[in-house]
């Protein structure tokens, strides 16, 4: 039979058995391979389990007393919760142990993760104690380190990403570029915390974003500034706080953290402060362009100054056209997936258009008369 290794294991099924008669640990072991056999089909099947290693060796101890057996029986399961569950529930329709009538009951399902972090909180404080016990500390200084080891140790995982144990549950979560972010705020009591892990924004952010209230706490230099871009493009967010400038989140005191998640901004209050003052007046040129644009089949094509390179009917506008060799900026009456590949193809880095009827996902800043009129008032 497949043995499991110890690092494998996530889950432990303990049940309790009661058989009216004398059986042995065969007998048990026997009965639970024997009477689940086709009961949740091949897949689920506990000798298949066992032989590829996803049940682990069962341990099975027992006493007879007065004719009667009782005993515990511990399964050790590499397979996901809903699985484990379902073979819990498939050991407790066993009704005979060899020749003997006999009832099995799941005492408990054990996530061995969680008795693993229970472990090394309790070690680390006794080894902390030892420490600090030499060097005669405080009362007060003893239960603040140990309070703030107790935080470090509460970090977990949410669908793969390391984060606070408040995060599924929270209406409001903080998002932080990495785990040693997320390991810096837990150390201050800050629980609703997750990391996005780079510059990349991952799905499981994307839907957070969308289903809860979203801060974004960047670092203050412009890799920040890269994943507000990044974030921005794919899904939406509420607030942003930033660390001091040239700081970055996993170094900030407590002091420091609170305060940035204090100060923290609107998100479209943020991108106004940051944004410089020639961005505005570039955008303020754009809305000029949009206003006085009457034709829905004509691109004009600017370079970065807004210096109008060509006027070209939207036929006109393929991989081909000479004038988006140095075009920057464009603006015109719609969009569709034709115009934004080639707009990608001669590296245009805004498109303009009157209104967009649904996203787009592109690398290119697109802008609408709507966003520039708020944008171009503040």
């Amino acid at each position: 039979m497949g043995k499991l290794a110890q690092s494998t294991i996530k889950y432990l099924i303990e049940a309790d058995f009661t058989a009216n008669g004398v059986v042995e640990k065969p007998d048990v072991i026997g009965a639970i391979f024997g009477q689940t056999e086709g009961l949740l089909g091949q897949e689920l099947d506990l000798r298949e389990l066992q032989r590829t290693g996803r049940i682990g060796r069962i341990e099975v101890t027992l006493k007879t007393e007065e004719g009667k057996t009782r005993g515990r029986i511990i399964i050790p399961s590499s397979l996901d919760s809903s699985e484990t569950a379902l073979i819990a529930a498939a050991i407790e329709t066993i009704e005979r142990i060899g020749p003997c009538e006999s009832s099995i009951k799941v005492k408990a399902l054990k996530d061995v993760r969680t008795i693993k972090r229970e472990y090394v909180v309790k070690r680390a404080k006794e080894l902390l104690t030892q420490l600090l016990e030499k060097e005669l500390p405080s009362g007060t200084e003893l239960a603040e380190k140990i309070k703030e080891l107790v935080r470090t140790a509460e970090i977990t995982e949410y669908k793969g990403l390391p984060c606070g144990s408040d995060v599924p549950n929270s209406e409001e979560i903080i998002l932080v570029e990495g785990r040693a972010d997320v390991v810096n705020l837990l150390r201050y009591g800050i629980k609703n915390v997750i990391a996005i892990g780079g510059t990349k924004v991952p799905e499981q952010i994307i839907d957070l974003c969308k289903e809860k209230t979203t801060t974004l706490f960047i670092d203050g230099d412009r890799g920040g500034e890269l994943i507000l871009k990044e974030l921005l493009q794919l899904t939406s967010i509420d607030f942003v706080a930033k660390a001091p400038e040239g700081k970055e989140v996993e170094e900030l005191t407590k002091k420091e953290v609170f305060k940035a998640l204090r100060d923290k901004l609107p998100v479209d209050v943020y991108l106004k402060s940051a944004e410089p003052d020639s961005e505005k007046e570039l955008k303020r040129k754009i809305l000029e362009v949009l206003d006085k644009l009457e034709e829905e089949d004509v691109a004009y094509i600017f370079d970065d100054n807004m210096r109008l390179l060509a006027k070209v009917p939207i036929k006109e506008f393929t991989k081909k056209n000479k004038h988006l060799v140095n075009g920057r900026i464009v603006v015109l009456g719609k969009l569709n997936k034709g115009i934004i590949d080639v707009a990608e193809y001669h590296n245009i880095k805004i498109l303009a258009v009157p209104k967009l009827e649904r996203k787009i996902k592109t690398s290119i800043k697109i802008l609408t008369k709507d966003q520039l009129v708020g944008q171009t008032n503040s």
